[in-house]
C-alpha cells in the first residue's frame, strides 16, 4: 500500500523563523514581489509496509505530471499496487484511471475533507519544519537537493519519533 499526495507550492522566498537575535540588530529578508522563477511541487510517496518515502519535483501538477509520476511508482514495485490518494481532480482523470486498470494498480480515493486520513500528510510536517521553514534558497534545484537529502535521512531513520517531531 502506496499513500500519494502532493507538497507545495514551493516557492524561492525567505521564510521567517526565530532566533536569539538582538532586536536591534534585525537579519533583513529580500524583497519578494514577484516570482520569476516560478513555483515547484513535490509528488511524494510513503510505503506503507517499509515506511519509506520518495519523491518527484516538478514544474507543474497537472494530470500528464501524476501519470508519470504514477509510472515511476510502478517501475519501482512489483505485483498489485494499492494507491491511497485524495479526490484532486487530476487524479479523477480518465487516462489515469484507464492506466490503473491496464497496470494491475488499485486508486483508493479518501472521502472529501478527509485529508488527514492519508498516511503521507503526516511526512509533510516534519519535511517542511526541516527543509522550507526558516530558509531562503538561491534557486529551486537548491531546494530540490535539501527535499531530497530530507527524504534520504528520513528513509535511513524510519522510527516513530521522527513523526513526533523528537529527532
Amino acid at each position: 500500500m502506496i499513500c500519494v499526495d502532493e507538497f507545495g507550492p514551493l516557492e524561492l522566498r525567505p521564510v521567517h523563523g526565530s532566533s536569539w537575535r538582538p532586536h536591534r540588530q534585525p537579519q533583513r529578508f529580500r524583497a519578494t514581489y514577484t516570482r520569476p522563477h516560478g513555483v515547484r511541487h513535490l509528488f511524494a510517496a510513503y510505503e506503507v509496509r517499509t515506511k519509506q518515502m520518495w519523491g518527484q519535483i516538478r514544474r507543474r501538477k497537472r494530470g500528464q505530471e501524476f501519470l508519470s509520476f504514477l509510472r515511476a511508482l510502478r517501475r519501482r514495485h512489483r505485483g498489485r499496487l494499492w494507491i491511497v490518494l485524495d479526490n484532486f481532480s487530476p487524479h479523477l482523470r480518465h487516462d489515469v484511471l484507464a492506466w490503473a486498470r491496464r497496470n494491475n494498480t488499485r486508486l483508493c480515493f479518501l472521502p472529501t475533507n478527509a485529508s488527514w486520513l492519508n498516511l503521507i500528510e503526516c511526512q509533510f510536517t516534519p519535511l517542511k519544519r526541516a527543509v522550507v521553514s526558516c530558509c531562503d534558497y538561491p534557486s529551486h534545484e537548491a531546494m530540490a537537493r535539501a527535499i531530497h537529502r530530507f527524504i534520504r535521512w528520513r528513509n535511513k531513520r524510519k522510527r516513530i519519533e521522527l513523526l513526533s517531531g523528537r529527532h
